[in-house]
């Protein structure tokens, strides 16, 4: 480990996504791990690093596998790492890449670690199904039976109502509110019409495909082999849709608030599959060893505020206070990208942006931050088009970030996301 702590810089030096589908299709054979261990292992073939050399990888999940918790440490033992490795699992719901990234960041910057891989990934194919309490219950005295007519006399107690699954709730424990629900409180609440949704939501569709024509996404997305023969390989994202236009649009109902609502399954992002991972090194080292950075790490911050308020506002608390830490204004930054949840907050937050009223009343500054130059704006589609399984998206972001700096030849980018709980991450890069 380099002694001299005060001289290091986080270099990202490449990155690697699965291709992103929608859950329920060509990826509903696979697991969390199995595309976590897959992206992680090509990464690691693609750069060529020697594996005895990585002192961590810290990986995240948000809807955990029960068998498997510590995905990082999964990933250790099932790649082509020495088990002496060090890994470690974070989650922070849609933020939890940003997370994995921001950990190893600072592991490096401390002097804990020269090089780490950071990622996330998450099948919503194959989420843990529980029961009932009941059920459980019953199973469990079943278990703890001493012979046949006490295990038959716990199970002669189920009923019908008893074997219904209960799958992982996209909710807020604490409000009871779905995602989607919050995001139409935050359409009413800050006016965010019906159109303008879904005008953004085929603006979103449009720049995924021109990106996926103009080979943007060539380099940082893998081919991924299907178990179990391997007769297929899946090469791109399956949600971005040529066919996407505001008539089509327009004609979809709403999901969540079916009578008054604007939030439908077209300008929401879907439930999603998929992984990535980045590898980030101390600069010196990354140099040494004959990388040339993508980019490097220059602030990051996070906010939480009150989820029954505007639960996916994040951005717009987050974005001020890296900007700060960088020593930055939003008329610095070159590029922008924010996560797409949907339409609704992707558009509450461009808003909240640019208001002085919003930033006097929650902020405590006198001004906006500036308002966004579209132009500059989620320039290759997002989460609503891409797709979002929940821990991969921000190291997907910061991934295409990277490589848009290193295309244009410098240069600084905004990467930030909402997150469920009230959460808001914001991360800073440059070249």
């Amino acid at each position: 480990m380099s002694p001299k702590k005060q001289e290091r810089r986080v270099a990202i030096v490449d990155g690697l996504r699965t291709p992103f589908a929608k859950s329920g299709t060509v990826f509903r054979d696979e697991s969390t791990l199995d595309l976590a261990n897959s992206v992680v292992a090509e990464l690691v073939a693609r750069t060529g690093i020697d594996t005895a050399t990585v002192d961590q990888i810290i990986y995240g999940t948000v809807v955990a596998d029960i068998a498997a918790p510590n995905i990082a440490r999964e990933i250790v033992l099932a790649g082509p790492f020495p088990q002496t490795v060090d890994a470690f699992s974070v989650s922070r719901a849609c933020a939890t890449s940003t997370q994995s990234f921001v950990s190893g960041s600072q592991s490096i910057l401390l002097g804990d670690a020269d090089i780490v891989i950071a990622g996330g990934a998450d099948s919503l194919s194959r989420p843990p199904i529980t029961y009932s309490d009941r059920f459980v219950e019953i199973l469990m005295e079943a278990n703890a039976a001493k012979d046949m007519p006490s295990k038959v006399k716990a199970f002669s107690k189920v009923r019908p109502k008893d074997l219904a699954p209960n799958p992982p709730a996209i909710a807020e424990r604490s409000t009871g509110k779905t995602m989607g629900h919050s995001a139409e409180d935050m359409a009413k609440e800050n006016g965010i019409a019906r159109e303008a949704q879904d005008e953004f939501a085929v603006r979103s569709h449009a720049k995924a495909i021109e990106a996926w024509e103009a080979g943007i996404f060539d380099q940082e997305v893998m081919p991924y082999p299907l178990a179990p023969k391997y007769t297929e390989t899946v090469e791109q994202d399956n949600i971005p849709r040529t066919d996407s236009t505001a008539e089509k649009l327009a004609g979809l109902r709403p999901v969540f608030d079916k009578k008054y609502g604007s939030v439908t399954a077209a300008n929401a992002s879907p439930l999603t599959d998929g992984a990535s991972a980045l590898v980030l090194m101390d600069e010196s080292v990354a140099k040494a060893l004959g990388y040339e950075p993508k980019a490097y790490l220059r602030s990051y911050a996070f906010a939480a505020i009150d989820p029954n308020w505007q639960l996916l506002m994040g951005p717009a608390f987050a974005a001020p206070l890296a900007l700060d830490k960088a020593g930055m204004t939003l008329d610095d930054i070159d590029v922008i990208d924010m996560h797409e949840a949907f339409a609704a907050q992707i558009l509450s937050n461009v808003q909240a942006f640019e208001s002085d009223a919003f930033a006097q009343k929650y902020l405590g500054r006198d001004k906006a931050i500036g308002a966004i130059d579209m132009d500059k704006f989620n320039l290759y589609g997002g989460s609503i088009s891409i797709g979002h399984p929940f821990a991969a998206t921000g190291a997907r972001q910061i991934m295409t970030m990277a490589n848009e700096l290193e295309r244009r030849g410098g240069g600084t980018a905004l990467v930030t996301q909402c997150a469920a709980g009230g959460l808001g991450a914001a991360v800073i890069l440059e070249r």
